[in-house]
């Protein structure tokens, strides 16, 4: 079995993210993906975030009749703050031992990993999937490459290395870092916040039972 887990804040969810869940259970065979809200998000301001109950409902209005994409609440169901190796922790003792786990997140995510909680733990518990997406700084996954080489070798360990046979950085003792260029959208949740917050219509950026939940609700305004 292939697994991804895939956090975030997801406030709210939009297309963006189910196409790069999309494209990664693509590209890398898995089963199918978790998405798995954060309930306190240590990296973000508690009141920019709308409660977990209407993020998770989101999530399930957007992934309906979506093959191979599922949400979990595994971090809603925790009290405090949403670490991400607890939740590592939680999916390795539910799995069998042969189960293939990856952990997902975007490139910009990683380049902040060395101030998670036990990030050292967390590369040696699980191989991850670092999505980036192409733009005019970097063109091609060789630039994704360096700058995650140059991140590897300034605030994690010199001892990673690119491993051309593996197609990912390897290090003695951890676990190997794909990264994976995924189709670029134009959208983030920020940008969706702000255009409800001006009355604007966000249909294109969200599907249609999310973006009539947030007019509903009244979130974001």
């Amino acid at each position: 079995m292939r697994i991804g887990l895939f956090g975030g804040t997801f406030n709210p969810i939009h297309r963006g993210h189910l196409r790069a869940a999309s494209e990664v259970i693509k590209i890398f065979n898995l089963d199918h993906i978790f998405l798995i809200p954060a309930a306190l998000p240590p990296h973000k301001t508690p009141v920019t975030v709308v409660s977990a109950d209407d993020r998770l409902e989101m999530i399930k209005l957007a992934i309906s009749g979506i093959s191979g994409i599922t949400v979990s609440d595994v971090e809603l169901q925790r009290s405090g703050p949403s670490y991400t190796i607890d939740t590592v922790c939680h999916f390795k003792g539910t799995y069998p031992a042969d189960a293939l786990i990856y952990l997902i997140m975007g490139l910009d995510a990683f380049l902040e990993i060395d101030s998670w909680k036990s990030y050292l733990e967390l590369l040696e518990q699980i191989p991850m999937i670092v999505m980036a997406r192409p733009h005019e700084r970097r063109q091609s996954t060789q630039q994704g490459w360096k700058i995650l080489e140059d991140y590897f070798k300034s605030k994690i360990s010199v001892d990673y290395r690119f491993s051309g046979s593996q197609n990912c950085f390897i290090s003695a003792g951890m676990q190997p870092v794909h990264i994976c260029d995924v189709k670029a959208l134009n959208i983030s949740s920020t940008k969706i916040r702000q255009e409800v917050k001006q009355k604007q219509t966000i249909e294109n950026w969200v599907p249609t039972e999310v973006a009539e939940y947030i007019k509903h609700k009244g979130l974001y305004k």
